[in-house]
């Protein structure tokens, strides 16, 4: 004869349990709904404020904070208001650990994406949105996995914990596993790194004009690996990120002026008189020049074959073309007068003196042969 099992009736003591708790449950049941219906109201903030400044082209703080608040999850909600309830209601033991389990889980995953969210905004308020930016949208969808991969798999590691799991191999492992990943595509990394170091610092960005080394061109492209150049003679220059960082690298945009030098060199038959009439004449003839501002002209010192001047001004442009038409200008205007003047430039010569029969110098100028 078979034995007779008394029937479980569950519904019976959770109505039990409601009954002798019923205070609690109200009080955790209206706490959850408040927090809850604050965390709805956050998310459409959120939302808002994404949306706001999407429309107007900018990404400042409040697109990084809407960002965060934009992706609170209903599932951690769900967690959170039940977690709250249990809190007050005092539910059995096991019913608790449930509860806790759960919530460790909902809030672990709810933390990286937050955090994911949060690094993400954070790059691009750093790095800009527009269109001349364009390295950031090539490398987002892989920032977009290495951020996940690395916060998920803390997630993971933090949840396993939390449940009593030894997760000690598992850090060692994910470890061991990082450095031979690492190894093997150090190269990509690298210029991948740089590549952000570039949007980051920003020594240069898209349509600027660079020169490093011998190489003077106009920045096209800022990619993952390379950067793209349109050279002043018209071919394309692809240089790798990470070997273009370790050179010197001028950037002729930056700044509102751009100082030119020119040296030249006058015959030694000028006079004392004529040469200080140099620097007047110079500076006349730079301000004749509309934009140009006069710096200094100055005697450098004596050279094999001329006495050397140095002449600094500045053009209020960094346009390369019209830098080079305010050059030409100021050496026009330089030959002008001096030629007025009768201030004659120097070029490569010697010259020879020799000696007569009775010992005489042979003077190579007439004039001078007089005078003596």
């Amino acid at each position: 004869m078979a034995p007779t099992l008394n029937p479980i009736r569950p519904t019976q003591s959770v109505l039990e349990w409601l009954i002798a708790n019923r205070d609690g449950v109200l009080i955790g049941a209206a706490v959850a709904a408040a927090i809850v219906a604050l965390m709805i109201v956050a998310r459409m903030i959120g939302q808002r404020m994404v949306e706001r400044e999407s429309a107007a082209a900018h990404f400042g703080w409040r697109s990084v904070l809407g960002r965060v608040l934009a992706r609170t999850t209903i599932s951690f909600m769900v967690m959170a208001a039940i977690d709250i309830v249990a809190t007050y209601a005092e539910p059995p033991a096991r019913a608790q650990h449930l509860v806790d389990i759960g919530f460790t889980i909902a809030f672990a995953l709810q933390g990286a994406i937050w955090a994911r969210e949060l690094i993400l905004a954070l790059i691009a308020r750093r790095v800009g949105n527009g269109e001349t930016e364009s390295a950031l949208n090539n490398a987002n969808a892989i920032i977009r996995v290495l951020v996940s991969v690395a916060l998920f798999a803390i997630a993971t590691v933090v949840i396993l914990d939390n449940l009593g799991v030894n997760v000690t191999a598992l850090v060692a492992g994910l470890g061991i596993g990082g450095i031979a990943i690492g190894l093997a595509a150090q190269g990509i990394f690298s210029d991948l790194f740089a590549a952000l170091a570039i949007l980051f610092d920003k020594p240069f960005k898209r349509g600027d004009i660079i020169q490093y080394d011998q190489t003077t061109g106009t920045v096209e492209r800022i990619g993952l690996k390379t950067t793209r150049l349109r050279s002043v003679t018209g071919e394309q220059v692809v240089m790798s990120n990470t070997k273009l960082l370790e050179r010197e690298i001028h950037n002729f945009n930056v700044g509102r002026s751009r100082r030119t030098s020119l040296p030249f060199g006058l015959v030694y038959q000028t006079s004392p008189d004529d040469l200080d009439k140099v620097m007047s004449l110079a500076k006349a003839a730079v301000e004749s020049r509309k934009g140009c501002t006069f710096v200094r002209c100055a005697i450098l010192g004596f050279g094999p074959s001329s006495i050397d001047f140095e002449l600094l001004y500045d053009s209020r442009s960094v346009d390369l073309n019209k830098v080079a038409g305010d050059r030409t200008a100021v050496v026009l205007a330089v030959l002008r007068s001096f030629a007025e003047h009768g201030i004659q430039f120097a070029y490569p010569a010697q010259t020879t003196f020799t000696a007569a029969p009775d010992g005489k110098l042979v003077m190579p100028y007439a004039e001078l042969a007089k005078a003596r």
